[in-house]
């Protein structure tokens, strides 16, 4: 490490003390992660700024618990005490009494060799991975528990309010159409997440057309999601916000192992790759994308998702649809369209991506004109 980049570190780097952590516990810091020893204290000179702390307990056979993790603003020379709970296999939601941290605090120098430092190779990526992160969407979006975990707490609910609910099945019931994979849902559970533990993330429409719309206003709709996208980023404070909950559902995915995180991460890229009509007006959002996406393609784990960076991939269609409507749409500006374009040729050199024939339409993808009598 730069001696400047040390010095600074040990000034301003923030403290993290946990606890009683047991030992063989992996415990991680953004994207980083170790078995901790029996003198493991915490982490020290972190980078001021929203990081991803996350454990997993392990069993007597070295056997480790779903991931669990917390998001955290840390301030400049912060120092923030955590404390382990044997119960519940994780760090405690209880604050450390005040007269306990400052003990802590005035025996640092003693405390200091049984702190990890912060790793720093990681300090760039990391920034460059969550760079449209603030603290507020960092709030809005975290679970009222404050914690991410990877499994979710299940509780039992009715028909009614179960997640993504049954309507369609039971009407398929009705008519006798229980199609097979119908039948292995009824057998499932009715269950929901335990109030307070998923992520709070922002709800994408399911129309995809305004009240009133007309058939051929629908099918229009239906081939452009301009309007959900417009619809969505209106709820938002600041547009820019959908770029950041991409970068934090990533976050949640890639360090925290949540799927739920990851399913409104695909989500979010579907939506913004498939807008035409809306990409001039937002153009700046497009291109905080195209920098976040490409910057989340270089730390995916290929073993992890190598349906995401394997050819003919969600990934690589979605951009082929996101690449053609930038390139066919006379409103948008040359510098969008010309990053555009060198972002084609560094994924092409990456991963063997063909984005040659983007204005070509094979023909299961021609549309059908349907005539109303």
């Amino acid at each position: 490490m730069d001696q400047n980049v040390a010095q600074a570190l040990l000034t301003q780097g923030a403290t993290l003390v946990l606890l009683d952590v047991p030992m063989n516990t992996d415990i991680g810091i953004d994207i980083k992660s170790w078995k901790v020893g029996q003198n493991f204290k915490g982490i020290k000179l972190i980078p001021p700024g929203i990081h991803f702390v996350h454990y997993s307990a392990a069993n007597k056979f070295g056997e480790l618990a779903p991931r669990v993790g917390f998001f955290h603003d840390f301030q400049k020379s912060e120092f923030l005490v955590k404390k382990w709970d044997n119960k519940k296999e994780g760090v405690s939601s209880e604050s450390v009494p005040e007269e306990s941290v400052q003990r802590l605090k005035d025996n640092i120098k003693e405390l200091d060799r049984y702190l990890g430092p912060y790793p720093y190779e990681i300090s760039k990526s990391w920034t460059k991975l969550t760079n449209n992160i603030t603290a507020s969407l960092m709030t809005r979006c975290s679970p009222l528990c404050g914690y991410v975990q990877s499994a979710l707490e299940l509780e039992y609910c009715s028909d009614a309010s179960r997640p993504r609910g049954r309507e369609s099945t039971s009407k398929q019931k009705k008519v006798g159409r229980l199609t097979a994979e119908g039948k292995e849902e009824q057998l499932l559970p009715n269950l929901k997440p335990k109030p307070g533990t998923e992520l709070r993330l922002t709800e994408i429409p399911d129309k995809h057309y305004p009240d009133g719309a007309t058939p051929s206003e629908i099918t229009r709709h239906s081939l452009d999601t301009s309007y959900v996208l417009d619809t969505t980023l209106k709820k938002l404070r600041e547009p820019v916000e959908i770029v950041g909950e991409m970068q934090l559902t990533f976050i949640c995915f890639l360090a925290g192992q949540s799927l739920d995180a990851f399913e409104q991460w695909k989500k979010l890229v579907s939506l913004i790759c498939g807008a035409d009509d809306v990409i001039p007006q937002y153009r700046s959002i497009y291109m905080e994308f195209l920098q976040a996406l490409e910057v989340e393609l270089s730390y995916v784990p290929e073993e992890v998702l190598c349906d995401i960076v394997a050819s003919n991939n969600f990934i690589y269609h979605n951009l082929c649809n996101l690449f053609g409507n930038i390139e066919s749409n006379s409103e948008v500006d040359g510098r969008l369209k010309s990053y555009a374009k060198r972002l084609q040729g560094r994924l092409t050199t990456k991963f063997l991506w063909d984005f040659s024939n983007l204005l070509e339409e094979t023909d299961d993808e021609v549309p059908i004109i349907v005539t109303l009598a």
